[in-house]
């Protein structure tokens, strides 16, 4: 898939109601907590495992932005983008990674939202992200997941959505995953 394929589905909006199955929730919340807790990790790629082939990282530039194609977006990210961009924060000689950026995040209220038209699983929560490199910066906003059921029955990120509550805001180098 080409990162301008228009038919990616990017909607959150749940076309069906989430199964009422605790098993489930419990499921997609320690996927949640193993993902944030990756990222904090650097262990990034570990984190590139949990994605789907086709996956996608959004993080929107606008409030209730529709889509990534009319529109710039802060992150607009397939496979390829996300595996070249870990390749830059762990190459040794990466002068923007001296000293490394060190992360801590705070993912809660996990809500099983619904499933999209193709049977993701879609889950929305709140993540508060404090970064430090040089300076310390608190970012917040609202995580939508989108998560695939993988051939190994576990579970993976088709899509991942950060609306930041200050999208619009002038940002200094955003270079780890948020």
């Amino acid at each position: 898939m080409l990162l301008l394929d228009r038919t990616f589905d990017v909607s959150t909006t749940p076309l069906t109601p989430a199964p009422a199955d605790p098993a489930l929730a419990q499921e997609a919340t320690q996927f949640i907590g193993r993902e944030s807790r990756l990222l904090d990790e650097r262990r990034f790629d570990d984190w590139l495992a949990l994605w789907t082939d086709e996956g996608r990282y959004w993080i929107p530039r606008h409030h209730a932005q529709a889509d990534p194609f009319t529109q710039i977006s802060l992150f607009w990210e397939d496979r390829m983008l996300r595996e070249t961009r870990v390749r830059r924060l762990l190459h040794p000689r990466n002068w923007s990674q001296q000293p490394p950026t060190r992360s801590s995040r705070l993912v809660g209220n996990i809500q099983l939202d619904g499933l999209d038209a193709a049977g993701h699983l879609i889950v929305c929560a709140t993540l508060h992200y404090v970064e430090y490199r040089l300076e310390q910066r608190v970012l917040a906003g609202q995580v939508f997941y989108k998560l695939a059921r993988a051939e190994d029955g576990g579970l993976r990120l088709q899509l991942k959505r950060v609306n930041l509550v200050n999208c619009d805001s002038v940002f200094g180098n955003l270079e780890v995953f948020v």
